[in-house]
């Protein structure tokens, strides 16, 4: 058709007879082309594919290959395990296969298992005070995480002090062992010495009213208990006081003034000035009951302070048992004012043996020492404690002031204890004002033997500290090991966590305390009122100082857990409402027995002691619900 030799087949293609393409064809081989290049050829299953068309195995991958995003809740958790926050991007950034995923959680099982290894006496002392600094924290308003990150807060870490190390011999809970138990040994015989004076004086009581010619029984018996209302006063200016500047000075200042004043008791010119004069000596008296518990949590960890805490409450326990049979013999052979005198020689030897010896347990003034020094010594203005809270002296101490009152009027956990440990204490100081009028009256004891008649409360109580003392670490270790089983066979072994002492771990004795209290309350009263032979009444009271023990330690216990590093504060709080149930129920006990008589008279105290035996199982299973959900801030 064309000169070019171009020609059409049947269906009007253009085609070029003598082999040129035309443009067309070039199309067609283009398309061609491209579909033998892109087309992977498929063969029968049965027949193998040519060389040069099998795929090479791919390469190898690394352990952590990249399968697909990681969910939220597998960063966090991967976070965690890599000791940063979530919000930090993973060193992995992708999630593992599942071969790589079991060996990365047996070496976080491995890991885990060797940081458990570590000294117990390090974990207690990072844990108490890991709480102390995320408190203060709070106060500061910061949320944690972001402290370091801030402008002007960038602070260098070495302008931080901080312990040496884990070892550090400052730190309280390294001293050797001789250092704490000297410690324990002063502090309790401090609490001695002032217990011993609430008691002492009480069989000298008749022979004080014949002095100062009342025939008053309410008085009588306020002349006694009127010490324990001071113990009342005294710790909510101590223990935050201690908290502020530390134990030592603290006690020295009440030890001085507890000396002032009960000398001032033996020379008293009128009942008026005695009673004023016991007050303020047990003003100054509950400077070592209120910080005692806390000295003891400074020094000794979780797992151990049970046993150190029975130790430390020998001396408290004996005083106001040791204390009337001193008391009777004294007064019968000096006269009552020559009582007072004992108790000044006594706490002026401790006093001095004190001031020696002595040194300072609590960590947070121990640390602000040392930052002082070394602002001293380098010039260095910026350093500071690790736990400096960063508030002025003033808001510091307001704060420090007001920590037991709101521990007092907001802590359920103290507010109940505080109640519970106030029946008992107003019981036991009950005894004190009625065992020697019934003895002399019922049984016809003379002064020196109806001060004897407290051996059955001291014996009592003697088995109260044996079986706390026994029971209580051994159960709480107990119950720990069982929590970390279930918590093991609900997470696998690989993911066990470190072994969380919780303080309501050390309840399971207050059982055995609240049944022994009104069951020695019933015996007592009933055996002393049909006039069964005096063994029997001694007996009641020997089984109510069982229970009264273990209802005191135990729970003073829990309170120390608690709050650990503000332990004297919520001490201090537990003995306002003791020592004021300990203070004004002995001045109705004496009218009560004249009417109900000694059997009905211990009955109603016992069916009222009953009535809160179902309380320790209730507080076993709330006790960590009250404490958590009603947790203070900014203490």
């Amino acid at each position: 058709m064309s000169s070019r030799g171009i020609t059409q087949n049947g269906n009007g293609d253009n085609f070029s007879p003598n082999g040129n393409l035309t443009p067309q064809e070039h199309g067609y081989m283009l398309g061609l082309l491209y579909l033998v290049l892109t087309i992977e050829p498929r063969f029968p299953a049965w027949l193998p594919k040519p060389t040069h068309l099998q795929q090479s195995p791919p390469a190898k991958t690394t352990s952590y290959e990249l399968r697909r995003e990681p969910t939220l809740e597998e960063k966090t958790r991967e976070a965690v395990d890599e000791g940063h926050d979530a919000d930090i991007p993973s060193s992995m950034g992708f999630v593992p296969t599942q071969a790589d995923e079991r060996k990365r959680r047996a070496s976080i099982a491995s890991s885990r298992r060797a940081r458990r290894a570590s000294s117990a006496a390090a974990a207690e002392n990072r844990n108490v005070l890991d709480d102390l600094r995320e408190q203060r924290n709070k106060e500061e308003g910061n949320d944690g995480e972001s402290g370091e990150e801030s402008g002007d807060s960038e602070e260098s870490e070495s302008d931080v002090v901080w312990w040496e190390s884990d070892k550090d011999p400052q730190n309280p809970y390294n001293f050797p062992t001789w250092r704490k138990v000297l410690n324990c040994a002063l502090v309790s015989s401090l609490t001695f010495v002032t217990p011993l004076a609430s008691s002492m004086f009480a069989p000298g009581v008749p022979e004080l009213m014949i002095e100062f010619g009342s025939k008053s029984s309410e008085l009588a018996s306020f002349c006694v208990s009127v010490y324990v209302l001071g113990f009342a006063a005294g710790p909510m200016v101590f223990a935050p006081f201690s908290e502020l500047y530390g134990r030592v000075p603290i006690y020295h200042i009440g030890n001085i003034g507890f000396i002032v004043f009960v000398i001032a008791c033996a020379k008293a010119p009128s009942l008026g000035a005695l009673i004023a004069f016991r007050f303020l000596s047990g003003v100054f008296g509950s400077c070592p009951m209120a910080n005692g518990g806390g000295s003891i949590a400074d020094m000794i960890v979780q797992e151990k302070r049970g046993t150190a805490m029975a130790s430390f409450s020998i001396g408290p326990l004996l005083g106001p048992i040791i204390g009337p049979i001193i008391g009777g013999v004294v007064t019968d052979s000096l006269g009552w004012r020559w009582v007072f005198w004992i108790i000044t020689i006594i706490s002026g030897t401790i006093t001095v043996v004190f001031f020696i010896f002595a040194v300072e347990t609590y960590a947070p003034v121990i640390l602000e020492k040392k930052a002082r020094r070394l602002r001293k010594e380098t010039g260095n203005d910026r350093l500071r404690s690790k736990l400096d809270a960063g508030l002025s002296p003033a808001d510091y101490f307001k704060r420090g002031i007001l920590r037991p009152f709101k521990m007092l009027l907001f802590s359920p956990i103290c507010i109940i204890c505080g109640l519970y440990v106030g029946l008992s204490y107003a019981y036991l100081y009950l005894m004190f004002t009625s065992l020697t009028p019934l003895f002399m009256r019922i049984y016809h004891f003379n002064t020196i033997n109806s001060g004897l008649t407290f051996l059955g409360l001291g014996i009592g109580s003697m088995i109260g500290v044996l079986y706390f003392s026994i029971s209580s670490d051994r159960n709480m270790k107990k119950m720990a090991a069982k929590a970390q089983t279930s918590s093991d066979e609900e997470t696998g072994p690989t993911e066990q966590q470190p072994v969380v002492m919780k303080p309501e771990y050390r309840l399971p004795p207050l059982r055995a305390g609240a049944v022994f209290l009104p069951a020695g309350l019933f015996i007592y009263g009933w055996t002393a009122e049909y006039k069964v032979h005096w063994i029997a009444p001694i007996i009641g009271t020997a089984v109510m100082g069982v229970g009264n023990l273990i209802i005191f330690m135990t729970l003073q216990m829990y309170l120390v857990d608690s709050f650990t590093v503000y332990a004297a504060s919520a001490l201090a709080a537990n003995a306002v409402m003791r020592s004021i149930a300990g203070g004004v129920l002995p001045l109705a006990g004496l009218p009560m027995f004249d009417k109900l008589g000694m059997g009905w008279g211990n009955s109603l105290l016992g069916f009222i002691a009953a009535a809160l035996i179902p309380a320790p199982w209730l507080f076993i299973k709330y006790g960590e619900h009250l404490r958590k959900k009603f947790e203070l801030k900014d203490l």
